[in-house]
């Protein structure tokens, strides 16, 4: 015995045909802006962090001011605590002028000490 399925509103086992519609959610949103405004960093602290930092310098800039080769900046002085900030994960290496030259006072520092040059 065979069923004829006729096109319309309704299957053959009677349920409707037509899509359901997709249920409607509420979705709070993230209020924008802070929730404490009186936090924001004045544009004097900005100035202040950007002094303490000095001037972005790239690799081969760190190498010339310590005067060594750029491969000897990744592979001797980054392990060793050379500051720098990645700009992604495989990305290019930025350094600061000012966090540079004390990273190398601070290891100057260190071989008159007698710690590990």
């Amino acid at each position: 015995m065979t069923t004829k399925w006729i096109p319309g509103d309704t299957r053959i086992s009677g349920l409707s045909n037509r899509p359901k519609p997709a249920p409607i959610q509420r979705i709070s949103l993230p209020s924008l802006g802070q929730r404490d405004p009186q936090h924001c960093p004045s544009p004097e602290a900005v100035g202040n962090v950007l002094d303490a930092l000095g001037e972005p310098l790239s690799i081969r800039e760190v190498s010339e001011i310590i005067g060594c080769s750029t491969w000897a900046i990744r592979q001797r002085y980054i392990p060793q605590g050379l500051p720098c900030l990645r700009s992604g994960p495989v990305g290019k290496l930025i350094f600061y002028r000012h966090q540079v030259i004390r990273w190398i006072l601070q290891q100057q520092t260190k071989q008159r000490k007698g710690g590990k040059p």
